[in-house]
């Protein structure tokens, strides 16, 4: 045996409580799962659906799951109408998504129908999508001119908007509009 391999600390760890082969061999808690949803949720906001789905691919079973899950929204740690009106928000506020878009990027995320109606709904009345649609053009497209620009251009910049969930009613408004000024 070679002298220096022996003294190697790296050859042979002690199996520490937090290893992987503890977690593997010891049955799903719902303990383990509320440790489990915590981590998930120190860096960002999940709905519960989505918590649900990421604590089911880590291999715990459904009881676990519903209790931890439970615990969380008893102590205010997991909202769904929380993030609802967070990502609505941020979505809005970025420029990201809007109307039809933003109502099916809140249901990807795991929102409730009737949650995503009334944060919609919510959103409608604070918010002016004219407003939000000049927004827009003002910060992608500064200087672009819907009378001037070639057929090519007004078919990318129409498309862009409606991807992000404008109507097309409202853009031609905005882009016609502009011209006049």
């Amino acid at each position: 045996m070679h002298p220096g391999k022996a003294s190697n600390p790296r050859r042979k760890r002690p199996v520490s409580p937090g290893s992987s082969t503890l977690k593997n061999s010891e049955p799903s808690s719902p303990e383990r799962a509320f440790q489990a949803a915590l981590k998930l949720l120190a860096p960002r906001d999940y709905t519960s659906a989505k918590l649900r789905e990421k604590l089911a691919r880590r291999g715990f079973d459904e009881a676990a799951i519903e209790e931890a899950v439970a615990r969380l929204e008893g102590q205010g740690w997991l909202s769904d109408r929380r993030f609802a009106e967070r990502f609505a928000e941020m979505a809005v506020n970025g420029g990201r998504f809007f109307g039809p878009r933003l109502r099916l990027e809140m249901r990807r995320h795991g929102v409730p129908a009737e949650l995503v109606e009334e944060t919609l709904g919510r959103l409608r009345h604070e918010r002016d999508e004219q407003d939000d649609l000049r927004s827009v053009m003002e910060r992608r497209y500064p200087g672009f001119s819907f009378a001037v620009a070639d057929d090519r251009e007004k078919r990318r910049v129409i498309a862009f908007l409606q991807r992000r969930g404008f109507g097309l009613g409202a853009i031609m408004k905005i882009l016609k509009v502009e011209e006049i000024y």
